[in-house]
């Protein structure tokens, strides 16, 4: 079984992994609102590289002010530019249609994802399975998709009430899987920001109380650790698909 995160419109990375002939789990980001290295994505599709290249440095430094005050001052109407990145994500998932045909599996939401149009672009060997319970291969699965909420209040986004209700119908599982990192400094410390990325508290309690063996999630990065144990959890961070291209391997036998 492989698993990806953050994939950030590398369809043509993501169809590559058909050769593998195993089913694929992806945990969220799946549409490349911004790439934070080049300004490339949705936002630039829709208002252009310069806006999209300060907009994503005030959004790497965690200047939400700054990003306000980009978003009120742009010419043009707000309303209008929403719906002309969503149009920008929509054709990406057209995309992403094309890149899942031949692979079958499971998919969540991340921060950066418009659910209801992703699960419309999925083919039918894809099961969106956020807030689901999921026996696979004699392992249970638990999947809590979305992003910790910000000011930007993003479609994809879920508050902390929200993952706590979520998480809570899932019960003990075997295997955790989240977009989000849990609340711990390791995890969600990215490297090359040099700060702490929005991590989930309701998921570190989640795990504190449960301990399911696995616990699998991406949307930091760079991180400092990609590695950590919370109790008897492994908490793994699967890795930042569309920089690298790799997928982390689960074998359901050996958790």
């Amino acid at each position: 079984m492989l698993v990806v995160s953050d994939v950030h419109g590398a369809f043509r990375a993501l169809a590559s992994l058909r050769g593998f002939d195993e089913s694929l789990l992806i945990l969220g980001d799946l549409a490349n609102l911004t790439d934070y290295r080049t300004g490339e994505g949705a936002v630039a599709t829709a208002l252009g590289i310069d806006f999209a290249r300060d907009a994503a440095r005030a959004r790497g430094e965690g200047d939400f002010e700054e990003m306000r005050r980009l978003w009120l001052e742009r010419p043009g109407d707000l309303d209008e530019a929403r719906t002309s990145i969503e149009d920008a994500i929509r054709s990406q998932y057209q995309v992403l249609t094309d890149s899942l045909d031949g692979l079958e599996g499971y998919v969540i939401h991340g921060n950066v994802d418009r659910p209801s149009l992703l699960v419309e672009a999925l083919p039918s060997s894809f099961r969106y399975v956020h807030g689901e319970r999921i026996e696979i291969e004699g392992v249970v699965f638990g999947f809590a998709g979305g992003g910790v909420a910000t000011p930007l209040q993003a479609p994809g986004e879920v508050a902390d009430s929200e993952m706590r209700e979520t998480l809570g119908s899932l019960g003990d599982v075997d295997v955790l899987c989240t977009h989000v990192a849990p609340a711990v400094d390791p995890l969600r410390t990215d490297v090359i920001t040099g700060r702490q990325e929005r991590s989930s508290t309701p998921i570190l309690e989640y795990i504190q109380q449960y301990q399911p063996r696995i616990h699998l999630f991406g949307d930091v990065h760079q991180p400092q650790a990609s590695r950590w144990r919370v109790g008897r959890t492994r908490c793994v961070n699967v890795g930042y698909f569309r920089a690298t291209g790799r997928p982390y391997r689960l074998d359901p036998s050996q958790i």
